[in-house]
């Protein structure tokens, strides 16, 4: 290959790894997603279509990129949880993150036709920013997930409440905020049912939960795959994990509104975060 004198200048790269044996989460959120949804008159307080529209970009995520085990997502945010043994380009942080943006990003913008057929897309198009965030324990990933479903249910009540006294009781917007300030979930859950006949139980799981894509193939993280040398656990060898790889890769990508703060189903998919 071909050398310059001003070849020296990628010195000046970084190329940051993140720690081995944790659990990557790549947490995408969409840029000004409150201006874009008062631009394509999203409902309110949910739109199916754009929430199905960023299931089906979370899809496209998974499908190509095999070393993500489960994504979580609502609103306009998705969580990408990969393999703690993941080797993808090496651990590194720039390369793992620009690619989940970038990739999410462009299923988002191809798909946007098939959910909103009637309303085209125009500058400034829609974008999304991420983070990394490494956890080392099972303990640590399930509590952050878990983090983000309350965070759901929270914003989700609250959403509920508010655009039933905008759209129904006929308040403006400062005005069913002030009705709100200090409330607790019981006395939204009172508002809405004895005002509008609204039982918050009866939403949408989708709404109430979020969405949960994981593959349902029943096989443990490459890093979870041991064989026994005199006594002693030893790594599979790197052809074994590419052959577990190809078949997550080819596994059925499921999607349920499940409950994941408790421990039914976990226990019913335990080789979705193991210990290896």
């Amino acid at each position: 290959m071909a050398k310059s004198k001003y070849e020296y200048v990628k010195f000046f790269e970084q190329h940051p790894h993140l720690l081995p044996n944790t659990f990557l989460v790549v947490r995408i959120d969409g840029r000004g997603f409150h201006h874009l949804s008062s631009r394509y008159n999203f409902e309110k307080p949910n739109d199916r279509r754009a929430l199905d529209l960023m299931n089906a970009a979370a899809m496209g995520v998974m499908k190509e990129l095999p070393d993500v085990v489960l994504a979580y997502g609502i609103s306009d945010e998705y969580s990408f949880v990969f393999d703690r043994s993941t080797e993808l380009f090496d651990r590194r942080e720039s390369k793992i993150l620009t690619t989940v943006v970038s990739t999410f990003t462009s299923y988002f913008v191809h798909l946007w036709p098939t959910f909103f057929h009637d309303r085209a897309l125009s500058s400034p198009m829609p974008s999304f920013d991420g983070r990394v965030v490494q956890y080392p324990s099972i303990q640590n990933m399930r509590d952050y997930l878990s983090w983000r479903q309350a965070d759901c249910h929270i914003n989700n009540l609250y959403n509920t409440t508010f655009w039933a006294l905008v759209q129904k009781g006929d308040m403006g917007t400062a005005e069913a905020e002030e009705a709100l300030k200090g409330t607790v979930a019981s006395q939204k859950n009172e508002i809405l049912f004895s005002r509008f006949r609204i039982n918050y139980n009866d939403e949408p799981e989708q709404f109430k939960k979020g969405t949960l894509l994981f593959r349902d193939n029943g096989i443990p993280s490459a890093g979870a795959v041991i064989a026994e040398h005199h006594g002693e656990e030893v790594e599979v060898p790197k052809k074994r994990k590419e052959k577990e790889r190809k078949r997550r890769s080819k596994a059925v990508i499921e999607l349920q509104f499940a409950d994941i703060i408790r421990d039914h189903f976990w226990e019913a998919h335990p080789w979705l975060l193991t210990d290896r």
